[in-house]
């Protein structure tokens, strides 16, 4: 993430490009429910997707994923099995 893990992600380059971007997929119902975790720089997201290819293609347009100030790791398939999401 831009200059380094120790400078939070709210001053990291572009960061309002990111969050209205992030906010955005969140409003149109995209990404459901998401955030950082605890320990480190990786973030969860739980997405509502038709595939794995239109989930990278859509995390793909982030400014901060043209910039290389992140990265998609891993898209994974996902059964819920417990519970209910909105």
């Amino acid at each position: 993430m831009g200059r380094g893990s120790d400078v939070p992600r709210e001053a990291q380059d572009a960061w309002r490009a990111h969050a209205d971007f992030m906010n955005a997929l969140h409003a149109e119902g995209f990404i459901v429910i998401g955030g950082p975790l605890e320990d480190g720089p990786d973030v969860l997201h739980v997405v509502h997707a038709e595939s794995a290819r239109m989930t990278a293609a859509r995390f793909a347009d982030d400014p901060w994923e043209r910039m290389g100030l992140l990265r998609t790791i891993r898209i994974a398939p996902w059964t819920l099995r417990l519970g209910t999401l909105p």
